[in-house]
């Protein structure tokens, strides 16, 4: 492959994000593949547009960097030729120099949650019951992805089914965080967070029903977005009952994120539920001007959800930058029982997750490979009668508006992204936080899955490091459908946290 060449006009289109890393470079000489890699997705697509930088030389410095570091993490899986994906980047390189119109992410190399359907590529969803499935057709996500120009060169490994918050599973094995190799990248969006803390990608679509694109973007400490429900089209087989699971994106900056959601974002007339509008609006995002600004502080909820000691303290320090920018921050705590609440998601869960898997579960050989969370589910859900969902459905109604009541006196409401730091990554799950005993797989992650069933959206962002050097996150939830507010506040977090945002990886 031919060594990248650096022009006058691509050092200044680098910008100050990568200033430092060519400061030394002389005109004419070779790009480092750091350099490239370093870079936002943003500036690299508008680069490759205006061919500055081609694509091609993009797509081999990430394949450089996944060939170095991914063995050492397995957050890219289902990885592509080489030659291939050469041969796709030089295509994207002569749509360019024809003029041709170009999507957003022309040129820019992709790997897709596996989670999320790509024709011609493994489509396993980490279960040995799809073991060697190949994808006949995008997913409805996937195409607007397509459409948008990227070079597709993999997937993004995830747990079974997406269920749990820790990515492991028998057919693609476990990603490990590149903060501490011994610990769990979260998930169930924890390939894609590794893989944009490492850069590995230049951005990282995801998924999220109790936390998966929050809980691995603080323990990667890189950006994620949960949307508001009927933004983002998916492909659940039912257009109606709408699923509290939600696709979005992950990036290392709040412009990158905004610029992927741009993308997935927008009305689809196959899916009668979802938001009118475009989602070209969410592209130019400007940064929140937080005085004046009201937050509140969500805690321990009263002392009904555990923290492991570190977690509250460090986030609540982070909180400290938006009262430097003006906000003011108070303990905020929906009148509701955290208790009644947190059983309705389990119900809920149970029905919407449970459904998705009930036809696995009813062949005695496919429920052989079931993993046991999956079946904890279904089996939780044909325990449910019809008047059960409708029941736990309103106590959801309750939550919900007394989150909403919040948000009469709040604009922001903000808790940890997890309720632990990152936990050895041979763990299935945590059993115990505080000295209290998790009864469910997924009770670690109370405190994000009771923001999903307030409906809000909800964007995760770096807060920083605990006691042994692990990282955590924010999440901070606006008003139902404020997806741009979630966006202005990440931006402004970014513009105030700079010397955060440059701490890398050990591993990077």
């Amino acid at each position: 492959m031919k060594t990248p060449r650096l022009t006058r006009r691509s050092a200044l289109a680098l910008g100050a994000a990568s200033a430092a890393i060519l400061a030394e470079a002389q005109v004419g000489a070779a790009v480092p593949s750091g350099a490239i890699t370093a870079m936002p997705g943003h500036r690299l697509a508008a680069m490759i547009a205006a061919r500055q930088i081609s694509a091609a030389e993009v797509m081999a410095a990430y394949l450089d960097r996944i060939e170095r570091l991914n063995p050492k993490v397995n957050a890219v899986i289902a990885l592509r030729d080489r030659a291939g994906l050469l041969k796709q980047a030089d295509a994207a390189d002569a749509a360019v120099k024809s003029g041709a119109a170009l999507g957003p992410l022309h040129g820019l190399p992709h790997a897709v949650k596996e989670l999320s359907p790509v024709a011609g590529l493994p489509f396993t969803m980490g279960s040995p019951i799809f073991r060697g499935q190949v994808a006949k057709a995008d997913g409805l996500m996937v195409e607007r992805l397509r459409k948008a120009g990227v070079v597709f060169i993999g997937k993004t490994n995830s747990p079974e089914f997406g269920l749990g918050s820790h990515t492991f599973n028998p057919v693609w094995g476990t990603t490990r965080n590149p903060w501490d190799v011994t610990r769990s990248a979260g998930g169930s969006t924890g390939g894609g967070a590794v893989a944009l803390a490492l850069d590995l990608v230049p951005l990282a679509d995801g998924s999220d029903y109790g936390g998966s694109l929050r809980n691995p973007a603080g323990w990667n400490s890189v950006f994620g977005l949960r949307p508001s429900l009927g933004r983002v089209p998916n492909d659940s087989p039912d257009d109606w009952l709408t699923s509290m699971g939600v696709a979005g994106p992950m990036a290392r900056s709040a412009a990158d994120l905004a610029l992927l959601f741009s993308v997935q974002a927008g009305f689809d007339a196959r899916k009668p539920m979802m938001l009118e509008g475009g989602g070209e609006a969410f592209r130019a995002i400007r940064p929140e001007a937080m005085k004046g600004k009201r937050i509140g502080w969500a805690g321990d909820l009263g002392g009904a959800v555990p923290y492991e000691p570190g977690v509250l303290e460090t986030c609540r320090k982070a909180l400290t930058r938006f009262e430097d920018m003006g906000a003011v921050v108070e303990d905020a705590v929906p009148d509701f029982p955290v208790e009644q609440a947190w059983q309705a998601f389990v119900k809920l869960r149970h029905w919407q997750q449970g459904g998705n898997l009930l036809a696995l579960y009813n062949d005695p050989a496919k429920r052989a490979l079931l993993k046991e969370a999956a079946i904890w589910e279904v089996e939780g859900g044909l325990a449910l009668s019809a008047f059960d969902v409708n029941a736990w459905s309103t106590v959801r109604s309750g939550w919900s508006r007394a989150v909403a009541k919040l948000f009469q006196r709040y604009d922001y409401w903000i808790m940890p992204t997890s309720q632990l730091f990152p936990f050895p990554a041979e763990w299935t799950y945590p059993k115990e936080i505080a000295g209290r005993t998790m009864r469910t797989y997924h009770e670690w992650m109370m405190a994000t899955c009771l923001v999903t069933l307030s409906g809000s959206p909800t964007v995760a962002v770096p807060a920083g490091f605990g006691p042994t050097g692990l990282p955590i996150g924010l999440q901070i939830a606006a008003p139902v459908h404020a997806d741009a507010e979630c966006l202005a506040v990440a931006a402004a977090w970014g513009a105030a946290n700079g010397e955060l945002l440059k701490r890398r990886p050990v591993l990077a």
